[in-house]
């Protein structure tokens, strides 16, 4: 692992593409609408992606503040993805996660609600798709959390090298 920062830096990277090409087909293939909630993960894994990719393009101080960077991305979106498991396994009885497209047209100009759309429309509570009995949520805070800890492990790697 130390002697190879960069490809597991681009590793990373990849498995963040994949990541976000499977979330993407799941929204315009398989027809399922992302949440607020999903939308802010997509936002945390794109910024990671972008993070260790330039990470690994870069070298000394530069790739370690860009790893740790990530890492402390990873963090925020495993917090979302764990909040969203929460509300999974013990919906509120009343949640408003997002308004749909129809009612965001009814009562916002289209200025404001066109930015509205790209927020995500879906309920954070409601479990769409499931595998290996774990929902989308939970999965995304897995990812989240092993992408962060490999993350610290490289930085760790990088100061007892």
């Amino acid at each position: 692992m130390a002697e190879r920062p960069r490809a597991w830096l681009a590793g990373v990277a990849m498995w963040c593409v994949g990541l976000l090409a499977f979330g993407l087909y799941l929204q315009h293939v398989v027809g399922l609408e992302p949440c607020p909630m999903c939308i802010v993960q997509r936002y945390a894994l794109v910024l990671v992606t972008l993070s260790v990719a330039l990470a690994a393009a870069l070298g000394g101080r530069g790739r370690a503040a860009l790893t740790g960077v990530a890492a402390v991305l990873a963090v925020g979106g495993a917090f979302v993805a764990a909040r969203q498991s929460w509300l999974q396994w013990f919906p509120p009885e009343i949640l408003t996660c997002g308004r749909d497209f129809y009612g965001m047209i009814e009562a916002f100009p289209l200025k404001r609600a066109i930015p509205m759309i790209f927020r995500g429309s879906g309920d954070c509570s409601a479990v769409d798709w499931t595998f290996l009995g774990l929902t989308i949520a939970n999965w995304s805070f897995l990812n989240f959390v092993a992408i962060a800890a490999l993350l610290v492990a490289l930085l760790v790697v990088r100061r007892r090298g």
